[in-house]
């Protein structure tokens, strides 16, 4: 199949995934095209939201959609590296045998993943970079396609780790949720509070999402396309000399590389699910917003003057 029917299907079966997904989650139209985008692209997004918010429930059903392996882990203060990665047991021929922990699946969901320790959080690390992990000494290939959804409730501040800015960096996304309104709310009550069940038939197989992945990264870019997304990355960097005063007064820490990186492919994949062969600034705008929410770091006078990331996004574009 050429690049271009490729395109042209993907167009269809992404409608279709997106019809299939609302038989549960009701809404939520942006967050799930932004965790679908991730998907094409082979990024991780992080779910920040407050409890309740059918994260769990959206990630599943997406999972099924795909049909993928999912399995979800709920990160508390005494987890240990070994809770998720497996560890080394001996038999009962006195043999150590590696026993695999919930990591190895294709959609990870780490469930308020900033209410674990660093050591826990950077066990997660290796496998999100390197799709692998090591346990005494020895690497172990994770299955293709990988993902990890992270999920993390602001709200909950008090003994809570917050994610390192080098963790943060290697999510692709990260998406927040927002309460349904009223008519959407009244859907889900409805839905949920009676005896039907609706079930999730996957349209997708590991195969087709590699081959999704593949052809995301083989769309051209025109060159304009890619000197804007480096410009408007590099204009978030408060320390370089050619930075605005907007930048300067508002922001302590800027995007790195990655995001740059990300805003290409995002934009790329943004692009293939509107029949678009080749993306263009407006595709890189699409994705802007949970691209680098979480790579820019605010000053105390940001804070004080309740200007958030989302204001400082949009006086950049």
């Amino acid at each position: 199949m050429s690049d271009v029917a490729a395109i042209e299907q993907l167009v269809v079966k992404h409608a279709e995934l997106k019809k299939e997904i609302a038989k549960i989650i009701v809404g939520q139209d942006e967050v799930i095209e932004q965790i679908l985008l991730s998907i094409y692209t082979g990024g991780h997004s992080l779910l920040i939201g407050v409890p309740g918010l059918a994260k769990t429930l959206m990630v599943n059903t997406i999972a099924q959609a795909l049909g993928l392996d999912f399995k979800r882990i709920q990160f508390t203060p005494d987890l240990m590296p070994s809770d998720i990665l497996g560890s080394e047991v001996l038999d009962q021929n006195r043999n150590f045998k590696f026993i695999k922990g919930p990591i190895f699946s294709n959609i990870i969901l780490a469930d308020e993943i900033n209410r674990t320790p660093p050591k826990t959080q950077a066990a997660l690390l290796e496998a999100m970079q390197e799709r692998a992990v090591t346990i005494a000494g020895h690497q172990h290939k994770l299955e293709l396609p990988y993902f990890v959804l992270a999920t993390q409730n602001p709200i909950e501040q008090e003994g809570t780790y917050p994610l390192p800015e080098a963790q943060l960096d290697r999510f692709m996304f990260a998406i927040e949720l927002k309460y349904p309104s009223i008519s959407e709310e009244i859907q889900v009550v409805k839905n949920t509070t009676t005896d039907k069940k609706q079930t999730i038939s996957p349209l997708f197989n590991a195969e087709d999402i590699i081959a999704i992945q593949e052809l995301v990264r083989r769309i051209p870019v025109a060159d304009n396309v890619v000197e804007y997304a480096v410009k408007l990355v590099n204009s978030t960097r408060p320390n370089l000399d050619g930075a605005s005063d907007f930048v300067k007064q508002y922001l302590d820490w800027g995007a790195g590389p990655r995001a740059s990186q990300n805003l290409i492919l995002g934009a790329k994949a943004n692009a293939a699910i509107h029949g678009k062969f080749s993306p263009d600034i407006e595709d890189v705008h699409a994705v802007v917003k949970g691209i680098l929410r979480h790579r820019i770091i605010k000053n105390y006078k940001a804070e004080a003057e309740g200007i958030g990331e989302e204001d400082i996004i949009d006086k950049l574009l």
